[in-house]
């Protein structure tokens, strides 16, 4: 079944003709605002020594992520509305529903890792250099990877084991779960409580972590008795904060709800954590961090 119409039709953000020239120059600057800001600060934590710790090293990662899921995402959407060639193969859809699926659950277990990492500075800071190691943080980055990468083969399995049929019009502007499995003929009950029971094992898990790491960062800060040393810890948690509440608040909307009350909101929340979002970030850890500006100083200094 699966074999017979290979091809989907992706309705896209919006069928209206006006609006597609000025959506298309809005998120190609987006796209390349997230390609330029994340790329910048990889570099930056790359040759600023005093950045080689553990929290820019995950910070790197988080925004390779960043990178590989908007980019899976991007230059698709910004061809159809260009081009206006909204076909896309059944192996594409596939694909491009599976690296979006591993990069988005990588960056769950990501922000768990960097809250952990705050949680090790602020209330254990004499064991910091033991507990987080250049190989405890890079098995920690491993297993993001490794749990993202199982992960998305279930979620892919579930979304594209059935058998399509009628017209196959996705109705989003990608290949995601929800309007992929409104195609399927045959019964997705069981496709359906695989993939939210996943989705809350990964979106619950890594939230519990961070939400446990930052209960005992806010006990150890309300017990310093020097304001600016509470002043201190809380700015070195701001950032990831910022982006915890970002992400999560528009995956949790996506993905935590059941399939019946999906509708046309999805688009908008769709296109602010898998477009905005990655634009986002690496503003958030730049402009108010004060590590960061001092090494890019000094990078231009040196240029």
């Amino acid at each position: 079944g699966n074999h017979t119409q290979p091809k989907f039709i992706l309705l896209g953000i919006t069928d209206t003709p006006w609006a597609q020239a000025p959506l298309f120059g809005l998120f190609l600057l987006i796209y390349i605002v997230t390609l330029v800001g994340n790329v910048g600060l990889m570099v930056l934590v790359w040759v600023a020594p005093s950045l080689h710790t553990p929290m820019y090293f995950f910070l790197a990662h988080f925004s390779l992520a960043d990178i590989c899921y908007s980019t899976v995402i991007s230059p698709r959407m910004l061809t159809d509305l260009l081009l206006g060639n909204k076909t896309i193969s059944w192996a594409g859809c596939m694909t491009q529903f599976h690296l979006f699926a591993l990069f988005a659950t990588a960056e769950c277990h990501l922000l768990a890792a960097m809250a952990y990492d705050r949680h090790v500075a602020i209330c254990h800071p004499l064991l910091y250099v033991t507990v987080m190691s250049p190989r405890a943080c890079r098995q920690l980055v491993a297993w993001s990877y490794l749990v993202a990468s199982l992960s998305a083969l279930i979620y892919t399995s579930c979304t594209f084991g059935g058998s399509f049929c009628g017209p196959r019009q996705v109705d989003h502007f990608f290949c995601d779960a929800s309007p992929v499995l409104r195609l399927v003929c045959s019964d997705t009950r069981g496709s359906e409580a695989a993939i939210f029971a996943l989705a809350t094992a990964n979106g619950l898990g890594t939230s519990v972590v961070i939400l446990l790491s930052y209960g005992h960062i806010l006990h150890t800060i309300l017990g310093m008795r020097l304001a600016p040393s509470r002043a201190r810890a809380f700015h070195t948690c701001a950032s990831h904060l910022v982006s915890v509440s970002v992400f999560y608040g528009a995956l949790f909307f996506m993905y935590l709800q059941p399939a019946s009350r999906h509708g046309s909101r999805d688009k908008v929340a769709s296109v602010f954590y898998t477009v905005v979002s990655p634009m986002l970030n690496p503003f958030i850890y730049s402009l108010r961090n004060k590590e960061v500006k001092a090494a890019l100083g000094k990078c231009r200094r040196r240029m």
